[in-house]
C-alpha cells in the first residue's frame, strides 16, 4: 500500500431504526485495523470520530413537508456536510480515507467530499440499492436513500435549496450496485431509467463474483479521477456476517468477499485509481464475538492490498 490512509469514524444511527450501528468504528478499531493497516507498509492515522447527535435529543422530523417521509433528515444533512468536509480535506492533504460507520446514510457525505474537485466513480456493495428518497422510503430511514441523495434522484434533485449535500463529481454512468438481493419496486423502477449499473446475487451466481466484480470496475472507472469503494457488512450473507442491522439471507460468502477485494486492489495497483474506502452498518449489539467488525477489518486490508502470496 501506497501513501497513507486516514481513518475517519463516524458513529452515525439516526438513519436505522435499530440502535447499536453507532458503536461500529469502535468495534472495527478493537478489531485490529490500524495494525491491520500498518502491516500493509503504509502510514495510518486516526482523525478520531465526528460527533452525532444523540436521537432522544431530536426530533425525528418525519411527515414535515420539508422533509418527506424522512427521519432525522436534517441532522444526517448537517452531518453529512462536516464529513464532507473531512473527507476533502484528508484528499487534500493527499490521504486516503477510510471512513467506518455508522449506518449507510453517511456515504452522502463521503462521496460529496471526495468528489469536490474530481471526478469519480462509485462501486456499492450491498444487499440494498440504497435508491429511496424521501417520497418514497417505506420505512423513513435515511440509511436506504444515500445512493439517491448523492445522484440527485427525485425529491433530491433540488437539495441545494434544501441546505443539502450533493456529490459534485459523480456521474449515474460510473455507479455500480452489486450483489443486490433486497430491492424496493420504486427502487427497480428508479435504477431501470438511471444509467447506474446493477449486478444482483442472481448474476453472481450465474456468472461468478470475479466477472462480476471485474465488469463493475470497468464502468466505475472509466473517464475518473478516483474510485469510491462503499461496502455495507450486509452484503455478506449473515452466516458470515450476523452484526448487521438489516441482514438478508443469499449474500456473498467469506471468500467471495475477498476475491472482490483483491480485485480492487489489483486494479487500484494497476491504475492507482482507489480514492476512497468506507465501511458501514456493523453493530456489535447484534454481533456474535465481534465477527463482522473482524470481518470488516479483513476485508479492508484485502482492498488495499493484502495478499496471500
Amino acid at each position: 500500500m501506497d501513501g497513507s490512509v486516514r481513518i475517519i469514524g463516524v458513529p452515525m444511527d439516526l438513519g436505522a431504526d435499530r440502535r447499536g450501528v453507532d458503536m461500529g468504528p469502535s468495534a472495527i478499531r478493537y478489531a485490529g485495523l490500524a495494525s491491520a493497516l500498518s502491516d500493509l507498509g503504509g502510514d495510518p492515522t486516526d482523525a478520531g470520530d465526528l460527533p452525532v447527535p444523540n436521537a432522544e435529543e431530536r426530533d425525528p422530523g418525519a411527515e414535515e413537508p420539508e422533509t418527506g417521509r424522512a427521519r432525522y433528515l436534517r441532522e444526517t444533512a448537517e452531518l453529512t456536510e462536516v464529513l464532507a468536509e473531512a473527507v476533502a480535506g484528508t484528499v487534500a492533504d493527499g490521504d486516503l480515507p477510510l471512513v467506518l460507520g455508522g449506518d449507510h446514510s453517511i456515504a452522502i457525505g463521503t462521496l460529496s467530499g471526495v468528489s469536490e474537485d474530481r471526478s469519480v466513480g462509485a462501486l456499492w456493495l450491498d444487499a440494498h440499492s440504497d435508491f429511496n428518497t424521501p417520497e418514497t422510503t417505506p420505512s423513513g430511514n435515511v440509511h436506504g436513500m444515500p445512493l439517491a441523495a448523492a445522484l440527485g434522484e427525485g425529491w433530491f434533485d433540488d437539495r441545494d435549496s434544501r441546505n443539502w449535500t450533493r456529490a459534485p463529481g459523480l456521474d449515474p454512468g460510473n455507479v455500480a450496485l452489486v450483489g443486490l438481493r433486497s430491492v424496493d419496486e420504486t427502487e427497480r423502477e428508479a435504477l431501470a431509467a438511471s444509467d447506474a449499473s446493477s449486478y444482483t446475487m442472481s448474476d453472481i451466481d450465474e456468472r461468478g463474483v470475479t466477472d462480476v466484480m471485474s465488469e463493475a470496475l470497468e464502468v466505475v472507472s472509466q473517464r475518473v479521477d478516483a474510485i469510491h469503494v462503499s461496502l455495507d457488512l450486509d452484503w455478506l450473507d449473515p452466516r458470515r456476517a450476523p452484526g448487521v442491522g438489516t441482514p438478508v439471507r443469499g449474500g456473498v460468502t467469506y471468500r467471495e468477499a475477498h476475491a472482490a477485494m483483491e480485485l480492487i486492489a489489483e486494479r487500484h495497483r494497476e491504475d492507482d485509481l482507489l480514492g476512497s474506502l468506507e465501511l458501514v452498518e456493523v453493530n456489535p449489539i447484534l454481533d456474535e464475538y465481534n465477527e463482522t467488525a473482524e470481518l470488516a477489518v479483513e476485508l479492508a486490508a484485502s482492498a488495499l492490498g493484502k495478499r496471500i502470496l
